[in-house]
């Protein structure tokens, strides 16, 4: 039986499986496990490829999983690319990456280590049809699984844990959950018409502006104050401020174009974060 639904042979299969990469959404977990072995007095390659190479597998595992009932079970999606073996047998591959990294971070770092990593793909595996359709479950599993990158990232490298990555955690959490709130509310109509309890479906689409709105300001309310009180180095507030500038320009957006506004500018966020901490040492802050 055929792995891809388009074409045959072996350039149409990987296509087939390296279309599930979706580089907005893969960039950053990874990027975020970087940053908690940044905020970490040393460096290990070994240990952060391996958590690295972890979250990749748990966020192709939510992409092969979130497509296959999309298409095959909710009918959501026009088209998907692999074929139902195909996506068992994605789902089985990164599955077994994932499950090899967390032992082998269990041998080299500890069980505290791997107990960090499993929720990772927990949340990616159960997100569809599962915790989608509850608008907390629905909004912060991503971010959720963003914070945990970050903080097991930070943990395999110090084998321990401190309040600044907890606090960065803490940031992402809020922040990108704010931005997954406008995400689905892009979807409003549909995700209504499955019932599926977004955040918009719940509470109404302007409300749901509302609160998604509430939540970045928050997050960068907190960063401002631990920057304030040393526990975040001073120059985290540009991160602040950069994020707060894209805010303004996607709040007068519609909802997908807010949407891709706002990644992007989680992105630069995160890139000031990192230059704030590289450039200033972090042992005065812990």
């Amino acid at each position: 039986m055929s792995l891809a639904r388009h074409g045959a042979g072996v350039g149409a299969t990987a296509r087939a499986f390296w279309s599930q990469v979706h580089p907005v959404f893969m960039l950053p977990p990874l990027a975020a496990s970087l940053f908690g072995a940044v905020l970490a007095n040393a460096f290990a390659p070994g240990v952060a490829t391996l958590h690295v190479v972890a979250m990749f597998a748990a966020v192709y595992t939510a992409h092969v999983k979130d497509g296959y009932v999309d298409f095959y079970v909710r009918g959501e999606d026009d088209d998907h690319p692999l074929t139902e073996r195909g996506c068992r047998l994605g789902l089985a591959v990164s599955t077994a990456t994932f499950a090899s990294c967390t032992v082998a971070l269990f041998v080299l770092v500890d069980w505290i280590a791997a107990a960090l990593t499993i929720p990772a793909w927990v949340i990616a595996y159960y997100h569809a049809p599962q915790l989608d359709m509850n608008p907390v479950t629905a909004t912060t599993g991503y971010p959720l699984g963003i914070a945990l990158s970050l903080l097991g990232g930070f943990y395999v490298q110090a084998e321990t844990f401190a309040l600044v990555p907890i606090g960065f955690a803490a940031v992402f959490l809020v922040l990108l959950s704010g931005i997954k709130v406008i995400d689905d509310a892009k979807d409003y109509d549909y995700d209504r018409s499955i019932r599926k309890r977004t955040v918009a479906v719940t509470v109404g689409p302007d409300r749901a502006y509302t609160v998604a709105y509430g939540l970045m300001v928050t997050a960068l309310l907190v960063v401002v104050a631990f920057a304030a009180a040393r526990v975040f180095p001073p120059s985290a507030v540009l991160a602040a401020l950069a994020f707060a500038a894209i805010a303004v320009v996607a709040h007068r957006a519609p909802p997908k174009l807010a949407t891709m506004l706002l990644i992007r500018g989680s992105y630069v966020f995160l890139a000031v974060l990192v230059a704030a901490v590289w450039f200033e040492p972090l042992a005065r802050f812990w």
